[in-house]
This record gives structure tokens, sequence and C-alpha cells, in this order.
């Protein structure tokens, strides 16, 4: 193929998958299977890698993401993103209408809107292409999310129609309650922590560094707010209505997403509607957005510090409802973790059916003093996870016993444990209570462990049931043959895992250490523990003294360690992975320089060049340690934007030295 025809059939991909996206995504039309598209997709990326001068940078192959994003750049946001007001209060809302219309002379027309709970974004485009995305960060600048945001399918790449040559859309990114819960769910089969809530977890998604994973999130959103020095309508009802031309996805006036409105009744009316109808939406939102339509009208009302006078916005009280305890049932963790379920009469709240509430540990229990049978309030308010807020002490039952938490594994029947101060409950046979060690091989085997391809939660159930596996080790020496006799599996898939474990063997020490599952030991542990010891051996012969000196270990993470190595089986564990090939000691590093030798920097607020990530990982290139708190032992705080007040004050008064960014660099490169 010539580079003409090639040119000529990349842009002719780009529009076609483009279209079939926003049917998809934005007007909830299929025009096309999903074979289909893959196929569609995989044309456009081998002809980009072929020809990648003809490549853009917003093509629909970069919806899967591109390259890792090492620091989000601070931007200064050219139209300022300021918060809005809010009230809980009708009668405050009809105060704030009246005060408007008395500060124009012709009669105004409001917009009332969903106010999602999600992420406020600015997003720029220039010539219809998409440029930036920055966050709204503190109103007068963000952070760019560019990369992140391109990520987002209903968020489109290229504009059709009349739109203005270089304007910014505003609105919300948001998580959908149903990849909320798919994602809690992939979770807590692994036993890890659990979401709290979608805003949260979009907010987190939001600024990940990896926007592949930002990718498989499922981010959606709505955008409404237009601005630009040259705007085509005179209100903004009509220019969300105009927006939606572009290929946006704007809220629907048929779905009453948005509505112009006359009159303080009609806010009223679109307030108590969607107070009632709110849980049947597939996402959160957790009030309503009132404006004065006019843009004319909004410029003379103009802003107090904080806010538009224009805006206002009702926020909706939290849901509560009653419901009857059936039974208290309990879940093993990864970690041996037990954890109360309360399980429920089915009730509707927030849109959803709700059957079950976490219970966390035996003190919620105690705290909410559950008895058999109970009635329960159940709130939700703005997250997704329904809670147990309390008990209707009147309904009762006279005879009812209290309810007692249980003393042996449900799932081995060992005897639990507690440790003074832990809030859990644990089941201590970790090397045969199943769901544990299904668990561990499934954190073993994670994205930020040993990342191996080819495997998952289904397939580690299907190995574990059929005897293949017991520990990690097993994985290393899998074979094809017993492999292609089990179900659903077959050569590809199974040529795929073994290379997938094969080439794991190429991790660094601290993410095998990390794989390994010590309870409390995450990656920023992993990391501290492999710097210090160097290697798997000497960790393991490592006082409680000599565990305590390394930054940030603490009591409770040297009693883990020194636990975990004193087992038996997990000494033997080790050095089967040792004889297949796994790396338990960490090269030596070669600093950049020894500017900061033996010296303890502290670094607090946010920053222009450098992330706080970078920032440590220069202060340890250069010899240095990163202080968690200022103390007698600090030498330097590196203050930036928004530095913490309390450590400020301490470094000024104990004499500890205060730099800035710039002046890091410039000590970093004496």
């Amino acid at each position: 193929m010539n580079q003409e025809v090639a040119r000529e059939r990349i842009l002719e991909l780009s529009i076609e998958i483009n279209h079939y996206n926003h049917s998809y995504y934005i007007d909830n039309i299929s025009l096309i299977n999903d074979f289909e598209f893959d196929l569609l997709l995989k044309e456009l990326e081998s002809l980009e890698l072929a020809f990648p001068q003809f490549a853009s940078v917003n093509s629909p192959t970069k919806r899967v993401g591109g390259d890792i994003t090492k620091k989000f750049d601070s931007v200064v946001h050219r139209f300022p993103m300021l918060s809005l007001g809010n009230t809980y209060s009708e009668d405050e809302i009809l105060e704030w209408a009246i005060r408007a219309q008395k500060l124009v002379t012709e009669p105004i027309q409001f917009v009332c809107e969903l106010k999602y709970d999600g992420v406020a974004i600015g997003i720029r485009y220039k010539d219809g292409a998409f440029s930036q995305a920055v966050t709204r960060g503190d109103g007068e600048k963000g952070e760019d999310v560019t990369n992140n945001v391109r990520t987002i399918r209903s968020i489109p790449l290229q504009l059709s129609n009349d739109f203005p040559q270089d304007f910014e859309i505003r609105g919300e990114i948001f998580m959908p309650h149903q990849q909320f819960q798919r994602i809690n769910e992939e979770r807590e089969a692994i036993g890890e922590n659990l979401f709290a809530n979608p805003r949260n977890t979009a907010s987190g998604t939001l600024k990940m560094h990896d926007p592949k994973v930002v990718a498989e999130r499922g981010l959606d959103s709505y955008l409404y707010g237009i601005y630009g020095h040259e705007l085509m309508d005179q209100g903004h009802y009509e220019s969300v209505l105009h927006a939606a031309n572009w290929g946006f996805k704007t809220p629907n006036p048929e779905k009453r997403f948005i509505e112009k409105i006359q009159n303080v009744e009609g806010i009223m009316d679109f307030i108590r509607y969607w107070d009632n109808e709110r849980s049947n939406l597939p996402f959160d939102i957790d009030g309503v957005v009132i404006k004065v339509n006019n843009y004319q009208q909004q410029k003379l009302m103009g802003f107090t510090a904080k806010s538009p006078r224009w805006a206002t916005s009702f926020k909706f009280k939290a849901k509560r409802v009653e419901t009857s305890l059936v039974e208290i049932s309990y879940q093993v963790g990864r970690t041996g973790s037990i954890t109360p379920v309360a399980n429920l009469m089915p009730v509707v709240i927030g849109g959803t059916t709700v059957k079950r509430a976490s219970l966390h540990n035996a003190d919620q229990i105690q705290k909410l003093f559950l008895h058999e049978n109970d009635t329960v309030f159940l709130e939700k308010g703005g997250e997704i996870i329904p809670k147990i807020v309390g008990v209707n002490l009147d309904k009762r039952i006279g005879m009812a016993k209290p309810i007692q938490f249980i003393t042996h594994c449900p799932e081995c029947s060992y005897l639990l444990v507690r440790s003074e101060g832990e809030a859990n409950h644990y089941c201590p046979n970790d090397g045969a209570c199943p769901p544990q060690v299904k668990g561990k091989i499934q954190h073993f085997i994670s994205r930020k462990a040993m990342n191996i391809d080819g495997l998952g939660e289904e397939t580690i159930e299907l190995l574990f049931r059929k005897g293949l596996i017991r520990d990690i080790s097993d994985l290393y020496v899998l074979k094809a043959d017993d492999l292609l006799q089990l179900d659903r599996m077959a050569e590809k898939s199974v040529a795929a895992m073994l290379t997938g474990i094969e080439l794991s063997k190429n991790t660094n020490f601290e993410r095998v250490l990390f794989g390994l599952g010590i309870r409390y030991v995450g990656e920023t542990v992993a990391k501290k523990l492999t710097k210090a010891f160097k290697d798997i051996d000497v960790l393991k012969c490592a006082s409680y003294d000599q565990l305590i000196e390394v930054e940030e270990i603490g009591e409770k993470i040297a009693i883990s360690v020194i636990d975990f190595f004193s087992i038996e089986t997990n000494s033997d564990l080790i050095e089967r992975l040792k004889k297949v090939g796994l790396c338990f000691t960490k090269e030596n590093e070669v600093l950049d320089s020894t500017a900061l030798l033996d010296k303890t920097i502290v670094i607090s607020g946010s920053f222009s060049v450098f992330s706080r990530d970078e920032l440590k990982e220069l202060i340890e290139k250069n010899g240095g340690k990163v202080g968690s708190s200022v103390s007698s032992n600090s030498d330097y705080l590196v203050a930036g934007e928004n530095v913490g007040p309390a450590k400020l004050k301490k470094a000024t008064t104990i004499g500890v030295k205060i730099i800035s960014e710039e002046e890091f660099v410039k000590l970093i490169s004496l």
C-alpha cells in the first residue's frame, strides 16, 4: 500500500470508527457488532503502525490509552472555574432568585440541570479537535489530564458541524453505577478493600498515571458549559443544545436532565421531580443546579469572591429506608480478614435493590447492638455502597438475641484470632483456607505485582478446583498438556498463559516482595524494605529493631514481616520461587550525585515542575532520605503551593530550612 492510499484509508477508518463510537456511547444505538468493530480498529492500528506519519494524536486507537503520564502539569484556566453556593432549603432558592432579579432590569429565564456527583473538567477544542483537558483544581488553575480524558469514549476527539474555532466546554466526569459495581466485585474477589463511592473512584481514576487503566475503568461524562471569546448563542440553554450537534454528550431535555424555566415555581417543580426520580438514574447526582440563562444578564450580575451571583445549587438530603435483617454471613479475604455481611430483606434505595450491606467488623456489630431479625435503617447518601446507620428499637422482637461474632473460620473452621489494637478478626490458616489461597494467587498475578497476562480470577478458580495449584509456586510448574485437558482451555490461551508466567521471572525484587502478600506490605513498604535490605535472606533475618529503623516501617509492619518469615511454609515457598528463577535481590543503585547524602527532606504542597513522586525519587537518587513529617532530624522542607500550614509552622519554629522547588533543583545541581 502506498502512502497516499494509506493516508486516505486511515482518515476513512477514523471517521467511520468515530461515528460508531458516537452512536453507541452518546446515542445508545449499536450500528455494528463488536467483532466487526474490532476488525476496523485493528486495521487502523496496523496502518498507523506502518505509517506513523499519518497517525493523529486524536485517533480512535488512543481510546485504549497511550504513554504513561509521569506528572500532571499545572495549567492556568483561561476562564476561572468558580464553585457554586449551595443550599438544602427551598426558601433560600426563592431568596436567591429574588436577589438575582433585582440585579437586572429584564425578566429572568432560569435553566435547571442535574448536579452530577463527579469531577469537574474543562476541555479545550481547536479547529474541532480535542486539544487539552484540565481539572478544576483551585478554580484558578488545575491539572492537565489530557491523556486520561482522551480515553473516555463519550467525549468526542473530533467535532462535526458548525463548531467555534477555539472554545472550552465544561462538565462533569463520573463513574456509572454499573462500572463501579463491577470494579468493586473484582476487588472483593481478590481480597482488596472496596472503593467507597463512585465520585472518589472517578477522581482517583482521573489522576492515575497509566491511561490504559483509566480506559478500563469505564468513566463517562456530561458536558454542558461553553466558554469562549466568541460564543454563538445568547444563552446557556441554547449553547447546550447547540453543543449536542457538534458531537458532545450533553444533558437531554427530553429526559428532563435540563430545562429552561420561567419562574421559581418551575424551579421547585424540577427539584422535587429529581428528588424522587434520582434513584432511577444509572449514575449519582447530589442535587440540582440553577442558572440564569442569558449570558448578558450573567455578565451584569457578576461574581462574589467565591462564586457567580447568577448560579446556585440545591443539594438533596441523604435518603434513609427501613428493612429487616435476615442473617449475618461472614466473608474471608485474601489476608484472612473476616468481614461480617448483613443479609437483608430486599429494599430499593438509590435506584438499586439492596440485599446486603457490609458491617466491617465485630466492633460495628457491637456499636449498632444488632439483634436477630432487627429492623434496620439503611442510607446511601452520595455513596453507592449502602450502610446500616441504626436500628429501629420500636420494632425489635422481645425475645430477640444479640448477634454474636463467630469464633471459627466459616471456610476452614480454624479458630479466629484478633490481635491487640486490631479492628478485624483473622483466620490464621493462610496455607490451606481456600479463599486465602486463591486470593493470594490472584494478588500475586495482579498488575501491580507480577502482572502475569493470560491469567484471571476464573482461571485461578479452575486451576485450584482441579488441584493444579495450591500456592503461587505451582504456577511455575504448570504444563501445557495438563492445561489443555481443562474446559475452555485452547492452545492459544494456554500458550499466552505460560508465556506470561515465564516473562514474570523478569519482575524486580520490590514487586516480587509485594506479590508475596505479606500483611501490611503494600507497594511503598515493599520498596522501602528492598532498598534497606537488598536481599530476601537478609530481610528474613532482620530483627525487630532493624526493621523499625527503616523509614515508614512501624511496629505493626515489623511484627507482620517477622511473623511471615517465622512460618516454615513461607520460607519453603520462597526457596521454591528462587529455584524457578524469581528475583529476590535488589541491584545496587547508582546515585546521580551525593548532593543530599545523609540529608532528610520533607515535601509539602503542590509543584509546577515535578510531581511529588518525582521529587521523592530525585531526593533518593541524590543520596537523601524522604521524611514524612517535619522534626529536628529534618534538614529541609521543600515548600510548594498550598504547603501544609502545620508543617510550615513547625519548620519555622524549630529552624528547619524552607526552600522552594527552584531552590531544590539548584541544590541537587551543585
